[in-house]
């Protein structure tokens, strides 16, 4: 079998024949996911009176039905059980329709709690939700407690299944030998007979536990994140290799059973953004909450896997300081070469002085991981969700008034400072328009109700603080309630605003006037001054303080704005900066670009230049980024960086990847996403896709199978990688 890497090396093997046969029938004959469109959904239309059950007597028949007929395959030498074999889960809702219609959306943009499942198995769990029903009885949070409870019996018939059919295929084996007897079928029903039950007691025990619980959530339509991976792993591995139980490369092959199940719903072909956006993302390394490095052999073993295997499901972010270890930082190097953009950058001293800042807990605070994609927040105890507009699309159509002729500014200053009063307007009707959730606001004795919405109850089990008040995820349940406003189009309207200031304020090349006319035609007759402004100006990402300025006060303004709200209510309305792809439905509400760029344009992704316009390295793209006070994008500022393989590759690509990691922490950087590519390749992927199955690339805050894309997201790709409008 070949896996697709476009580093010139191939990739090395650590793992068993039957191991890597798994993922090979995973991600290159897509054998799992194909599968599990086959039974797309439980209906409901037998339940009678179904129609006219409250949402949550739904959610209680629906999480039963899905227990009691969600298909329960077994694959010969798989090391862990269980399964999101239902296929509308993979299209994020609950799977289970009524009269042809899906009843119930679900949710995502969180990590939930693995901890839980680890440190109290779901026996543990049910203690406390049976210890809050006395507490809530006959009260209006009675009916989600009972929800707790029938999610708990759903995911335990669902368990017992298993445990069920690895027994009759032991019985089979043992009773006429009509099947051929498997090790690893007998290892993992000991393994069930205790876990999720119970806590586990050694790292294979843990392991299946965790993908259990992980795989159930997504069972019910749920994306969640797996957060830190090695921190809920590593005592377990510890303990087992110091027992002798255990090898390092017995450990490798479990882990990697793991990463391979958790391609279940890789399907191949055209899936728009692609077949990988499902938010399991993986953060290794930093500190705990006292101070102390986390960094373990699971650490280490992930990264083994993600060399080994090319499996983009998993995005994984590293949380680097300035004294991370050389030898991590190497690793790391030594994987993030072979392409793929699996593995991205946190500067974990920045994203600690952020939260802080902005008033968690140091303890919380070192917890951090993201919601699933890159947006950070407290695993396990976030209500997280995020707002995302165009900040061009405001300098356009609002500041500028689609470059209307009575458009007039006597200087630079005037028009940022009207520029910023429009950002202000925007980011209060985002905060302001949270506060519909609730439907009974006391601010001055700080009661709120929220509205009851759809519900949620298996992501509930798993979130801190839901059990204890009897609230789901979505009605006050969590600790923390997190609305982040996103901007977006950031290098796009930074170099706008730039190229306004030196044509016209600066250099008198020609009146305001006169510009927004040139705007107006869309550059059609003014060629040579268009080719001027592309071409001459030094825009955001080529280390110019003078255009950085402009990016550093319009974050910094719009960080300020977010905060105006904080307070009135529980949400928390921090600042972050991302695309996330939309600069593709941005496009055609964009009119010509005052930096040379054309009406309809696909431009900047993130916190990131627009394509093109970055002609002086990484370095400079680094210091230009980090010019603004990145403490203020609480929940992140994502820059992508990309990379040749020519560029990465023997001893000095190496130094060069851990040179750019060391960097982005001394100057001050937040969040980085690297990726090794070459436009040359994907262009011939566009060709013969049959060819580049498991050819990934960084989207955003996931990683796709470049073939699964569809063009319009692949020749955005494309135009990241080698530089577009030029």
């Amino acid at each position: 079998m070949k896996f697709y890497t476009v580093y010139k090396d191939p990739r090395p093997i650590r793992l068993c024949d039957a191991t890597r046969q798994f993922a090979y029938e995973s991600l290159e004959l897509h054998t799992y996911g194909l599968e599990a469109m086959k039974t797309p959904a439980v209906t409901m239309d037998h339940i009678e009176g179904f129609s006219e059950m409250t949402p949550l007597e739904q959610e209680r028949h629906i999480l039963r039905e899905i227990a009691e007929k969600t298909p329960v395959p077994l694959r010969y030498g798989e090391r862990l059980c269980g399964g999101a074999r239902l296929g509308l889960a993979i299209h994020h809702v609950i799977p289970a329709t009524f009269a042809g219609n899906v009843v119930f959306p679900s949710v995502s943009h969180l990590t939930i709690d693995f901890s839980m499942i680890l440190n109290e198995g779901l026996n543990g769990i049910r203690k406390r939700t049976e210890a809050s029903l006395e507490v809530h009885k006959d009260t209006d949070r009675e009916a989600f407690l009972l929800n707790c409870l029938a999610a708990l019996d759903a995911y335990e018939h669902w368990h017992g299944r298993y445990v069920d059919a690895l027994e009759h295929y032991i019985q089979a084996v043992d009773a006429d030998g009509a099947l051929p007897a498997c090790p690893a079928f007998e290892t993992t029903l000991k393994n069930l007979r205790r876990v999720p039950l119970e806590p586990p007691t050694n790292f294979h025990e843990a392991v299946q536990a965790l993908w259990m619980t992980f795989a159930f959530v997504r069972l019910m339509g749920n994306w969640p994140g797996i957060g830190r991976l090695d921190v809920l792993l590593g005592k377990y591995l510890k303990k087992d290799l110091a027992d002798g139980t255990l090898t390092l490369e017995e450990a490798r092959e479990i882990l990697a059973h793991f990463f391979i199940k958790g391609c279940e719903w890789v399907r191949g072909g055209d899936q728009g953004s692609g077949d990988a956006q499902h938010y399991q993302n993986i953060v290794l390394g930093g500190v705990d909450e006292v101070g102390r490095d986390v960094t373990n052999e699971v650490t280490y073993l992930i990264l083994d896997i993600l060399e080994e295997l090319p499996i983009g499901d998993f995005p994984t972010t590293i949380r680097v300081s300035k004294t991370t270890d050389e030898k991590l930082l190497r690793r790391v190097a030594e994987v993030m070469r072979h392409g793929g953009g699996v593995l991205a950058i946190y500067n974990e001293d920045l994203v600690l002085e952020a939260l802080t800042k902005y008033g968690y807990p140091l303890s919380e605070a070192r917890k951090f991981a993201n919601d699933g994609c890159w947006e950070v927040q407290i695993p396990g105890k976030t209500n997280f969700a995020y707002c995302p507009f165009d900040g061009l699309g405001i300098l356009q159509h609002a500041t500028l008034k689609d470059y209307a002729h009575d458009v007039d500014f006597p200087d630079f200053d005037s028009l940022l400072a009207a520029y910023m009063s429009d950002l202000r307007e925007q980011v209060l009707a985002i905060t302001r328009s949270r506060l519909g959730v609730f439907r009974k606001m006391d601010t001055e004795n700080r009661i709120f109700e929220w509205h009851p919405t759809v519900p949620c109850t298996a992501v509930s089990l798993f979130e801190g603080g839901c059990i204890e008040k009897g609230l789901s995820y979505h009605e006050g349940g969590p600790v923390y309630h997190v609305f982040s406003p996103h901007i977006g189009g950031l290098a796009d309207t930074v170099n706008s605003l730039y190229a306004i200031k030196k044509l016209v304020f600066d250099d008198g090349r020609l009146s305001f006037k006169d510009f927004m006319a040139v705007l107006r035609e869309n550059w059609e007759g003014y060629e040579p001054l268009r080719q001027y402004t592309l071409n001459k100006l030094t825009y955001y990402g080529n280390d110019n303080p003078e255009c950085d300025a402009i990016s550093a006060s319009v974050l910094s303004g719009f960080a300020d704005f977010c905060a105006e709200n904080d307070g009135v209510s529980p949400y928390k309305f921090p600042a972050g900066v991302s695309t996330f792809g939309r600069q593709l439905e941005w496009a055609p509400h964009r009119l010509a670009a005052p930096h040379g760029r054309k009406q309809g344009e696909v431009l900047a992704a993130n916190a990131s230049p627009t394509p093109g316009t970055d002609r002086e390295g990484v370095t400079a793209m680094i210091r230009s980024y980090c010019r603004a006070d990145l403490r203020k994008m609480v929940t992140g500022a994502a820059l992508d960086c990309k990379l040749l393989p020519s560029s990465v590759s023997g001893e000095d690509g190496i130094t060069a990847l851990v040179s750019i990691m060391r960097g982005f922490v001394t100057e001050g950087g937040f969040f980085l996403q690297p990726d090794v590519a070459d436009a040359q390749i994907l262009r011939d992927a566009q060709e013969h896709p049959e060819n580049y199955q498991t050819l990934s690339v960084r989207v955003s805050g996931w990683n796709a199978r470049f073939v699964t894309l569809c063009k319009e997201w692949q020749d955005m790709v494309i135009g990241q990688n080698e530089g577009a409008g030029k």
